[in-house]
């Protein structure tokens, strides 16, 4: 099971790093576009297409913060301890649904409602998500 949960590690770490390199293009693509405008005749234009660079920056500025915050978390996941994962649930950060050796796997942040509920659970606890009962039957 170990190799299982850093596989699926490394696929977090891989999703997290492209989050923050798709981040980081942007914003430095969006600050050529910013210095590469210049004032024209429509004023107003230039004023608008100046505010939606702006928008368009800290939107950029925003996911790049939110994936270094990932990349926090993740790196504060302990894959060696048993208590970390419940079978088809990754408790790290909340990206969804992996596929991981043919196996599908939800990695979910312990700030998630569903991480709250899987908090402190063993083997054969049950809870309620969403209408349907969960039954622990393995954890690794």
């Amino acid at each position: 099971m170990l190799a299982l949960k850093q596989e699926l590690y490394q696929q977090l770490q891989t999703l997290v790093d492209k989050q923050i390199a798709i981040a980081t293009e942007n914003i430095n693509s969006a600050k050529i576009s910013q210095e590469n405008d210049t004032k024209s005749t429509a004023g107003d234009k230039h004023e608008t297409g100046r505010a939606m660079l702006h928008l368009e920056q800290e939107n950029n500025q925003k996911q790049l913060a939110k994936a270094l915050q990932l990349k926090q978390e993740l790196a504060s996941t302990n894959i060696n301890q048993s208590k970390e994962s419940i079978r088809k649930y990754f408790l790290s950060i909340g990206i969804g649904k992996l596929v991981v050796a043919e196996q599908t796997v939800f990695a979910i942040s312990l700030a998630s409602p569903i991480g709250q509920l899987l908090l402190g659970k063993r083997v054969n606890d049950t809870f309620d998500f969403q209408g349907k009962a969960i039954k622990i039957t393995a954890v690794f």
